[in-house]
């Protein structure tokens, strides 16, 4: 099993998996500079230093929404799916593990109970920004 997965879909990303097992040695971003959300590991020796900062309020447009999952504990089974709601793929995630949807849709069917920390941009509108399926 790779420790870092791109599921594409006719050359359309639609989601990267990242395994707790990752731990790199420098600085690594993942998902190239056009995504709407960034994931990458910030990695810094012992007694590096952040320096202090603020983020300037910068205005983006972006279309459509990206979403991170981190499997905080338990098992479940991810269903990634392309525009046309058929089905591509099924990985299983594991405690620690890490999902970016960049497109396409996406399902879980939990094999033990599973808390998910999810990480999406905002604001949120409530539930009618999805079409279920």
């Amino acid at each position: 099993m790779d420790d870092i997965e791109h599921i594409f879909w006719n050359g359309q990303p639609l989601c990267y998996i990242i395994r707790a097992a990752v731990n790199p040695e420098k600085t690594t971003f993942l998902t190239p500079p056009e995504f709407k959300q960034q994931v990458g590991f910030v990695v810094y020796p012992a007694d590096g230093v952040i320096v202090p900062h603020l983020h300037l309020a910068l205005e983006r447009h972006l279309v459509g929404t990206s979403e991170v999952l981190i499997i905080k504990r338990g098992r479940c089974l991810l269903d990634v799916y392309n525009d046309n709601k058929e089905l591509v793929a099924t990985r299983e995630l594991q405690t620690g593990d890490l999902m970016l949807m960049v497109g396409g849709g996406h399902g879980f069917r939990m094999l033990e109970d599973t808390v998910l920390l999810e990480i999406k941009q905002g604001p949120y509108p409530g539930v009618d920004e999805k079409e279920r399926f």
